[in-house]
């Protein structure tokens, strides 16, 4: 029999910052995709609607931007992800909401929108390339 996963001894149950990091992700390729220039339908607009209204809620408790005390410095290899990163988090999560509600995005605000992404996927050490979203454009 093929086992496939991870081994037993690394295996855990997935908790709220799997869950945050996952759905950050998501709207990382979201947001490439309109950049790339995919077409966006009534779906995809809403998915990526919800999709950031949660990871801004999470990056609004988690990184403390309410009250200026983050509730935990999470600590992934050598990157601490301290509140800088969490506002360019939800930053992110408000210019995809934008694009997604159809307000005009000129060159500027593109541009902006592709810095933030580099800049966040370079904490993550996760690469957004647009080969990653190949599968987006068929949609």
């Amino acid at each position: 029999m093929l086992r496939l996963g991870s081994p037993a001894s690394e295996s855990r149950e997935m908790d709220l910052d799997d869950i945050f990091f996952a759905r950050l992700k998501l709207m990382i390729i979201m947001a490439k995709a309109y950049l790339n220039g995919c077409p966006m339908g009534e779906y995809r607009r809403k998915s990526m609607i919800d999709n950031a209204d949660h990871v801004e809620a999470e990056s609004i408790d988690i990184g403390g931007l309410v009250d200026g005390l983050p509730l935990k410095q999470k600590v992934s290899g050598n990157s601490i992800y301290d509140h800088l990163f969490y506002q360019r988090v939800k930053l992110l999560a408000v210019m995809v909401k934008a694009a997604a509600k159809g307000f005009p995005m000129g060159e500027h605000r593109k541009s902006a929108m592709e810095e933030n992404i580099d800049t966040i996927c370079q904490t993550l050490m996760f690469s957004s390339g647009a080969e990653d979203i190949a599968f987006l454009k068929v949609a």
